[in-house]
């Protein structure tokens, strides 16, 4: 089962799952981010990238093929391999992170449901709306401390790029989400309700594998997913 959602959502749902505390190998729930599927940059992007003028932000600097292949093998159960983005050198790292078949499957990402092609491909779509302050400060400190960007030059990227895009780009695939999700991670009403609906889809799962099992079959494991924020990257 696929959702699409905000990375803090994301970490509040698997941390109310238990799954958090799981070996990667045997959780029941994974998580991707939209972030690890940024393109490989040309040499002149990459230029404008260091001086903050290449937008992160627009549904092309995406590479929306590899999700599509990503999120289809996903589907078909198969193992995969998730690209690793350095976001100070603005480059893929030569490493990948591996993602084991799961049940569920939290894919997060402020711009998942911009491509109808993809979107299709969530079982359930969830948009997480938080106020344009929120945004902000968010941004701010997560470039500053884990991107190594000082103050001015967010705050330029965030007026230049971010606002823009989120407005052009982000907002307007609110009306395909199946469940708004008001305040993000603070709204403990609405987590906890799909909390309670993916153990529902974790507990059927478990008793079809435990029936496939005991009769020699290993059925392949369900997906489902999907989640959009209002928090810009």
């Amino acid at each position: 089962f696929t959702y699409g959602l905000q990375s803090s959502v994301c970490e509040k749902i698997m941390e109310l799952l238990g799954q958090d505390k799981i070996d990667h190998h045997q959780r029941q729930v994974a998580i991707l981010s939209q972030d690890s599927f940024y393109r490989v940059l040309t040499p002149e992007q990459k230029v404008k990238a260091l001086k903050g003028q290449f937008n992160f932000d627009h549904p092309d600097a995406f590479d929306n093929e590899l999700v599509m292949i990503t999120l289809k093998q996903i589907l078909q159960g198969k193992t995969v391999q998730i690209p690793v983005y350095d976001f100070v050198q603005h480059s893929r790292k030569d490493e990948f992170i591996t993602v084991y078949p799961a049940d569920v499957v939290l894919f997060e990402g402020i711009l998942m449901f911009y491509s109808q092609e993809i979107r299709d491909l969530f079982q359930m779509k969830l948009f997480v709306d938080t106020d344009a302050d929120t945004r902000l400060s968010r941004r701010v400190l997560r470039d500053i401390s884990e991107r190594g960007r000082d103050l001015e030059q967010v705050l330029s990227q965030y007026i230049t790029f971010v606002k823009p895009a989120f407005e052009e780009f982000c907002l307007p695939t609110k009306k395909y989400a199946d469940v708004i999700i008001p305040r993000g991670a603070d709204n403990l009403v609405a987590i906890n309700l799909i909390v309670q609906h993916i153990q529902d889809i974790l507990n059927g799962g478990l008793t079809k594998r435990h029936n496939g099992c005991s009769n020699g079959h290993a059925p392949p494991r369900q997906r489902r997913t999907s989640e959009s924020s209002s928090r810009p990257h």
